[in-house]
């Protein structure tokens, strides 16, 4: 009885089975490259856009004072009526530094509302933060847990929302403002929010 021999894999069709591997996951990993808008993260799209914004209350940040009164917190009823940009920052982050002046310019336009979300800070640090660079904000919610980041979806600090008079978010931009996205984008879809008919929503 003769043995059969079962003849080996030719060297080409080993090579080729140890890169086919490789080369589907640099094909999905180009999908995903270019479907986020050529890896730029400040195009990540959010779940949330369109949708009312999260109802969380946060107090305020104590000792945060303008013309010798207590900066209010995050109330979202504050939200209906006006176009808000909400801003997540803390004191700990670096980009928020480099933001800040811009977010000082931003808070010169009398068409919206600036609120700030004070993410997983200390009081201190975050008061000294906003001593150093002036505050911006109509409003600052204390975030200490992250839970309330977890509402609005939040990947990471900073993080910059566009809420239109109707109280739903209409933008969100992922990372700092720029100097370079500020006016491309996040002005942009301010002067859109502002245009846009307000519509009235039941929340």
């Amino acid at each position: 009885m003769t043995e059969q021999v079962t003849p080996e894999a030719s060297p080409q069709r080993r090579t080729w089975l140890m890169v086919l591997p490789l080369i589907v996951f640099l094909a999905l990993a180009a999908v995903f490259w270019f479907r986020l808008g050529d890896g730029d993260p400040s195009r990540i799209p959010s779940a949330l856009i369109g949708h009312p914004a999260p109802q969380t209350s946060l107090p305020p940040l104590q000792g945060l004072l303008r013309n010798g009164a207590q900066v209010p917190g995050l109330d979202p009823t504050n939200f209906m009526g006006k176009v808000s940009v909400v801003n997540v920052w803390a004191s700990w982050c670096v980009p928020c530094h480099d933001e800040a002046p811009l977010l000082t310019e931003l808070a010169k336009d009398n068409r919206l509302q600036l609120i700030g979300i004070n993410y997983k800070d200390t009081s201190d640090n975050a008061q000294r933060f906003l001593g150093r660079y002036g505050n911006p904000f109509a409003s600052v919610g204390v975030d200490g847990n992250g839970r309330a980041a977890i509402e609005w979806g939040v990947y990471g600090v900073p993080e910059t929302f566009v809420v239109g008079r109707d109280g739903r978010i209409a933008y969100k931009l992922v990372g700092p403002i720029t100097p370079d996205n500020i006016g491309s984008a996040l002005k942009a879809e301010i002067d859109k929010a502002v245009k846009a008919p307000s519509v009235s929503l039941k929340l």
